[in-house]
Parts: structure tokens; C-alpha cells; sequence
């Protein structure tokens, strides 16, 4: 039986390609915002594209930060993909706006500190070992990426009581930052998997898999 999963709108782009991208791994995708759609289904996917602060009053206008912390508190599968990945943690500074996130996870989205931006085109990344996103790919491969900021500094502290998230990493121009997260049933990409070719695919499949 088909997974279902429902593509959050709060008027962020690549709905679309996500949509197309889902789908041709097998998922029955409904793009909404309607809450008891968001809450029902296996899996929310959070995309976004664009300004921290302008996904974040989207995201906002919709009740999203609710839906999402909703669904996380009955550890029910969300995946963040670019911004979408970026408005879990508790701030982004970009154009001058200090915007509040989600607060998933400590952390502040910033400008990479790189002469050439945006970083875009394809990129390693350095998944941790028994990393489930990554579960059966080459240390080699590379996913899509386009952004200029990122979160640098991982702050998140190991309490030593809860599983700590299990962190990827990928360099732009000698600059380390953030490239996923899987903290439980929240699972989060900085890169593109709709527009990661085979990999990409081999990911979502990897997340429908655990929904």
C-alpha cells in the first residue's frame, strides 16, 4: 500500500517538483495546509525555497509551526527539505531580518562564509555512520545543492539521557555546514532531493521506507 503524505503549502516554491518527486518513489501526495489532512497522513514533507523570514510568516499563516510540532509530539514523521530544513531551528539572519523559527534544535541559520554565492551544483556530504537517510549510498555521491546561508555552528548538547540527532556535514569553499539532520521521526536536507537525480530519489525511498 502506498505511503501517504501530505506536501505542507504555505506558499513556498518547488512544491511541484517535490510533488513529482515523491511520487515517482511510490508516495500518494496531497499538497495542503488543511490541519487534519497534515496530522492524519504517514509523513509531512516541509519544502521551501526563498527568504528565512518570508517562509517563516508563511509558514505561520497556516499554523505550520503548530501542525508540524503536533505531528513531532506523536512521533509522526516530518522532513524539511532547503528552507524547509532551515525554519527547524530557532533563528535564520538574512537581508538584515532576525526571524524566529520552529526551535526543533538549537541553532542560527547564517550567510556561508564563502566568495562564491550562492553555493550551487553538486556536493558530497559526510553522513554519520548507521546514518538510515544515507543507508546504501556510496561515499561518493552527490546531491543537489543551491543556498547561501546554512547553519554553521551545530549547538546542539548531548544530555546524555536522550538520543543526541545524528548530524551530516558538506563543505562549500573550506566552509563546513550543516547538510542533514535525522533526529527521530524529524528528518531535515539543507541539499535538494527532488532535484538529486537517482540519489535523491534513493533518499526519499529511504524516508517512505520508515514512515
Amino acid at each position: 500500500m502506498a505511503k501517504k503524505v501530505a506536501l505542507l503549502d504555505y506558499g513556498s516554491g518547488n512544491i511541484r517538483s517535490a510533488q513529482r518527486a515523491l511520487e515517482r518513489v511510490g508516495a500518494e501526495v496531497t499538497v495542503t495546509h488543511d490541519p487534519a489532512t497534515v496530522l492524519a497522513v504517514d509523513g509531512l514533507l516541509v519544502p521551501g525555497v526563498g527568504a528565512y523570514g518570508a517562509c517563516m510568516q508563511g509558514l505561520t499563516a497556516v499554523h505550520g509551526e503548530r501542525m508540524i510540532g503536533e505531528r513531532l509530539a506523536g512521533s509522526r514523521p516530518v522532513m524539511g527539505i532547503c528552507v524547509g530544513m532551515q525554519i527547524m531551528f530557532d533563528r535564520g539572519v538574512e537581508h538584515g531580518v532576525d526571524a524566529t523559527g520552529c526551535g526543533q534544535w538549537p541553532g542560527t541559520v547564517e550567510k556561508l562564509n564563502a566568495t562564491v554565492l550562492p553555493h550551487m551544483g553538486w556536493n558530497t556530504v559526510r553522513p554519520p555512520e548507521n546514518s538510515q537517510m544515507f543507508s546504501g549510498f556510496d561515499p561518493e555521491e552527490r546531491f543537489y545543492f543551491v543556498h547561501s546561508y546554512a547553519v554553521t555552528n551545530w549547538e546542539f548538547e548531548d544530555d546524555g539521557l536522550t538520543t543526541p540527532p545524528q548530524v551530516t556535514w558538506a563543505t562549500h569553499e573550506n566552509c563546513d555546514f550543516v547538510a542533514a539532520v535525522e533526529n527521530g521521526p524529524l528528518w531535515a536536507t539543507q541539499f535538494h532531493p527532488e532535484k538529486s537525480a537517482d540519489a535523491g530519489a534513493q533518499l526519499l525511498k529511504n524516508w517512505l521506507d520508515i514512515l
